[in-house]
């Protein structure tokens, strides 16, 4: 299947994937933090169908969770899609392959909160995702000893560069990451539906 994608040509594209359950202001300040340090033309959010690894009974249906990211997001050089969705899969390696198929002139950055470094290693293929774009870990509030001694951070160690070179990424040959600080916000979606369940 051919997914209709937002122009990507000779730009620099963050891929920020998840769920977006529910999406909210933390995900959108996560986004223009890492706009402003990778240097990028655009941020696409990824809205999954589902997270393979979590629970998805409850999950509300795909259309509300995009139309809720399109109104949090609310920037003009950040792209909601269901790219996922329009190729038939939940794995990130499997949308990862696909863009660069379908994008070979675009320079993508995963883009990704520091709780997902830490548990990066569960995911489908995730030595190969290192292998596949440079990817940036965003900083969140008490979670960086946890996430930079997980096992991804520990094995791709050697293709970690420094936080001051971040505006490079997306230039760079994988494996490279970053750990970008600065964002300290401990919002989170499973705080807010907790919240909400009360």
């Amino acid at each position: 299947m051919i997914a209709r994608l937002p122009p990507s040509a000779g730009l620099r594209i963050g891929l920020f994937g998840g769920s977006f359950n529910p999406p909210h202001a933390a995900h959108r300040a996560i986004t223009l933090l890492a706009m402003k340090r990778l240097h990028l033309d655009f941020v696409w959010w990824i809205v999954s169908p589902g997270n393979p690894l979590k629970d998805t009974r409850g999950l509300p249906p795909l259309a509300e969770r995009l139309a809720a990211a399109r109104r949090v997001a609310n920037h003009p050089r950040i792209v909601v899609t269901d790219v996922e969705q329009q190729i038939g899969t939940r794995y990130t390696v499997d949308t990862l392959r696909y863009l660069r198929e379908r994008c070979p002139r675009a320079r993508f950055v995963w883009i990704s909160g520091a709780d997902v470094l830490e548990e990066f290693h569960r995911w489908r293929a995730w030595d190969e995702i290192f292998e596949m774009v440079p990817l940036c870990f965003m900083d969140r509030g008490g979670e960086t000893l946890d996430a930079l001694g997980s096992p991804a951070a520990q094995r791709f160690s050697r293709a970690r560069w420094p936080e001051e070179r971040a505006a490079q990424l997306a230039g760079m040959k994988p494996p490279a990451w970053v750990f970008v600080h600065g964002m300290k916000s401990t919002l989170s979606s499973s705080a807010i539906r907790a919240g909400i369940a009360k």
